[in-house]
């Protein structure tokens, strides 16, 4: 966990600095270019070349009959959310998350790592932004397929940054209301799909505890290269930790000059026994040891002022 350590200790010291120094961010400063960290254990394995996953690979010509079944919707994505869109012009950015990708392989050549678990300490860290551009530099991969899931399932944004719908989602599936080829979406390269969070529900907590959603892990496993799950915040709810249970690993994402050191670690704590992979370092100042930059996420109250 040093590593892990260090991470944190950088946050709060970015935060320090920014109490200090600056003003409140308003949406053009969280529009405004900002630096990424990723932050794995064992960075003599990370860095190993020729290393490749070794967990089984998907069926390919499952997958191809299942995505038949499901929806083609046009999606729109947006450019603030994207680093790798041509209208964000970062590539930086979209280098960063390269750079996580490779390190994400390496760790999976060493163990199976298929079913990912993205979260935070406390709303706002840009957790969704993370988990959306991390799936996209996934699927730049020849005939890698990749599968998002929205499980916030009290604030569903996964859909934002792709203007995709909302419904049917993983509510419906949950609730014995739609099956997989229903819920799914499939974006136009054919291999990136989605899984919004759907219908807003009462008991979320339940739904994510319930044997449909492991059902729905195992069978997507099948035919996806990598899963990943977008989550509740940590100390709000206890959705991550549930999931965490039934997935591969956990990534955890602290906003530098944003979140207190004591509650990211509090929040960390409770993934130190459900492999914790790494921690990813959100909008940290550029600097001389740091060497990418990508779109800060914007918060959560004005995501929700965005139109779709």
């Amino acid at each position: 966990m040093s590593r892990i350590h260090e991470a944190l200790k950088k946050a709060a010291q970015e935060r320090n600095a920014q109490l200090v120094d600056r003003p409140a961010p308003s949406l053009t400063d969280l529009s405004a270019e900002a630096l990424t960290s990723a932050v794995l254990p064992d960075r003599s394995v990370l860095e190993a070349p020729g290393v490749f996953p070794v967990a089984p690979k998907p069926e390919v010509q499952q997958f191809q009959d299942f995505v038949k079944r499901c929806a083609h919707p046009e999606w729109h994505v947006e450019p603030r959310y994207n680093v790798f869109s041509p209208e964000a012009n970062s590539p930086a950015g979209a280098e960063r998350f390269r750079t996580l990708r490779s390190r994400l392989f390496q760790v999976a050549g060493t163990q199976p790592i298929r079913r990912l678990v993205v979260t935070s300490s406390v709303p706002e860290e840009g957790k969704t932004f993370v988990t959306s551009n991390l799936a996209q530099a996934f699927a730049r991969q020849p005939e890698c397929r990749v599968l998002l899931i929205d499980a916030d399932l009290r604030a569903s944004r996964l859909h934002l940054p792709f203007g995709a719908t909302e419904t049917p989602g993983l509510t419906d599936y949950l609730r014995g209301e739609a099956d997989e080829s229903q819920v799914v979406q499939v974006g136009p390269e054919g291999n990136l799909c989605l899984i919004p969070g759907g219908r807003g529900v009462p008991n979320p907590s339940e739904l994510l505890h319930n044997d449909r959603m492991k059902l729905l892990l195992d069978k997507m496993a099948r035919m996806f290269d990598w899963i990943l799950l977008d989550t509740p915040p940590a100390l709000a709810v206890h959705d991550a930790s549930l999931l965490a249970d039934i997935c591969d690993g956990v990534l955890f994402v602290v906003r530098a000059g944003s979140t207190d050191a004591e509650v990211a670690e509090k929040a960390s704590g409770e993934f130190r026994d459900k492999n914790l992979i790494g921690v990813i370092l959100n909008r940290v100042e550029k600097q001389e040891n740091y060497g990418g930059y990508y779109y800060g996420y914007p918060s959560e109250k004005q995501t929700a002022r965005q139109p779709v």
